[in-house]
């Protein structure tokens, strides 16, 4: 079994070294060196297969998939062995066994694959494009050769039979100030029977602006993939390389952007809140709750010089120090907070219409979430107890206290549920950081790295986990990269949580899981 070298774990970045031990059973594998800090190796169609198998009845989770120009990845984790790995099988006929034939979670990531790289998945359930509406000058931009399509193309909803069934279509064009995803819903009456969703329509061609970029614009570009997540996206894309290049991060800067991270963390959580409560009609929360948000944004913009503090989390540490006010502007943000959230929460959880509206709706089999690795409020609403700050953990939650919520019932009210408590939780995070945070540099020159190296990382969002993986080449620059953000795995959930459901609550439940469009097109 691969185990890294002592000399290696020395050099790694804080990030929790997790070893993939269930992983040796798909062996021979061959590990590829210069991949840190999970392993990755070289399989073949048959233990490929053997992880299909094992993801299908859920003794391994799928945290990605994706591809190379003639190979495909997939990550892993074993939550019974706390251990993650990269699995990688060459693919010189430009095919390869579909894991979404045995794992539904897989699905809409091989559908991308495929429009992305032209890889065929072998009995892949469905083969109809999903990013690619047929728009692009080329078809398959990242693989080896592309040529040019034809045009647009026709997509096929899947097929509804029954007695009395009617459709509403609703986007890809909405009413507010959203980004753009197209919902087909059918109904018998007002109860919903399916939910497709269309997405696709807000993608960027970011995987491919990223070749060959350098690290500093790279990490701009990683920032600007879902725009509420620019720290989390940002701080995977740093963990990553700087996993890669065995670099060492000062501590003041592994503190200052946990701060960062858990302000993102409230600020998008006050909004969630209000939004959702807007949506079962009770405006008056939302009204208070962007107050609460606003403050947030208002500490942020003085403590690190922007309102969602982008562009401030690079390789190897962060751009500036934190403000000389911006600790006070953080501790008064937490006083206020602490004065006024208590009686919103009163309000919400004695507010009968409201808790009519949200009780029993929208809810998502815990069963269900642990099979597509559901992580953030969607998952941990549903019983399943994942956060990327403990597992596989990275600096400095290590040494900090916090507890990660986690409650069963599934439905909307469980949702906003989590968002509270999970505001309580950054409340308490982000008073320690400010009682206990280092002096010291907050960046550090990043090694030469000496030829190709690679690394992964996972960071806990306010969605989710978002993961990171990226080849830097011997040039410094990025050879390939790709991220992931938790709504890849949440989109489909929704669908399954409306069913049954009445089109009224639609918006709710929709809300309720605020999935991003941005993120997921990429």
């Amino acid at each position: 079994m691969w185990r890294p070298c002592s000399d290696e774990i020395d050099h790694v970045t804080d990030t929790v070294i997790a070893i993939a031990k269930p992983l040796s059973r798909f062996g021979p594998g061959q590990p590829v060196p210069g991949h840190r800090p999970w392993p990755r190796w070289l399989v073949d169609s048959q233990h490929w297969n053997l992880a299909a198998a094992q993801l299908a009845v859920g003794e391994l989770s799928l945290l990605g998939l994706w591809g190379d120009v003639d190979s495909v990845h997939m990550a892993l984790h074993d939550p019974r062995e706390v251990s993650f790995a990269v699995l990688s099988l060459p693919c010189p006929e430009r095919c390869y066994p579909s894991i979404g034939l045995r794992h539904p979670a897989a699905l809409r990531l091989e559908r991308a694959l495929f429009d992305m790289y032209g890889l065929v998945p072998e009995g892949l359930p469905d083969t109809r494009p999903w990013l690619d509406h047929g728009r692009w000058p080329v078809t398959h931009p990242l693989a080896a050769a592309t040529h040019n399509d034809g045009g647009g193309r026709r997509y096929a909803f899947l097929a509804n039979e029954g007695h009395s069934l009617h459709q509403i279509p609703v986007g890809p064009v909405h009413a507010g100030i959203i980004e753009p995803g197209h919902f087909r819903i059918t109904a018998s009456g007002e109860i919903v029977v399916r939910l497709e969703a269309r997405l696709g329509y807000a993608h960027k061609g970011v995987e491919r602006l990223l070749l060959g970029a350098d690290l500093a614009r790279a990490s701009q570009l990683a920032g600007r993939v879902s725009g509420d997540s620019t720290v989390a996206y940002a701080l995977a894309f740093a963990h990553a390389v700087e996993s890669a290049c065995t670099a060492r991060v000062p501590p003041r800067a592994q503190w200052l952007r946990a701060l960062m991270a858990e302000l993102e963390r409230i600020g998008n959580h006050f909004g969630d809140i209000g939004a959702i409560c807007n949506d079962a009609g009770f405006g008056l929360m939302q009204a208070h709750c962007a107050v609460l948000r606003e403050r947030v944004l208002r500490a942020a913009a003085s403590a690190f010089g922007h309102r969602q503090m982008r562009d401030c989390v690079v390789p190897g540490g962060l751009v500036a120090d934190i403000d000389a006010g911006g600790g006070g502007a953080v501790q008064a943000l937490i006083d206020e907070v602490r004065l006024h959230f208590p009686a919103l929460i009163e309000l919400y959880d004695s507010t009968a219409s409201l808790q009519d509206r949200m009780v029993g709706t929208g809810i998502l089999d815990g069963g269900l979430a642990r099979s597509f690795a559901a992580g953030g409020y969607v998952g941990r609403a549903s019983g399943r107890d994942f956060d990327a700050r403990r597992v596989p953990g990275y600096a400095p939650y290590d040494r900090l206290h916090f507890t990660v919520p986690v409650r069963q019932n599934g439905d909307v009210n469980d949702r906003v549920w989590i968002r509270i408590e999970e505001v309580e939780q950054s409340l308490r995070l982000i008073e320690q950081i400010l009682a206990e945070l280092p002096a010291g540099p907050v960046r550090m020159a990043l090694p030469v790295c000496a030829g190709i190296v690679e690394g992964i990382a996972l960071v806990e969002g306010f969605r989710g986990d978002v993961l990171a993986w990226v080849r830097v080449g011997a040039d410094g620059r990025v050879a390939r990269c790709h991220l992931r953000d938790p709504s890849w795995f949440h989109w489909p959930l929704l669908e399954a949580a409306i069913d049954g459901n009445i089109v009224a609550d639609f918006p709710l439940c929709n809300k309720s899981f605020n999935c991003s469009y941005s993120g997921h097109d990429l």
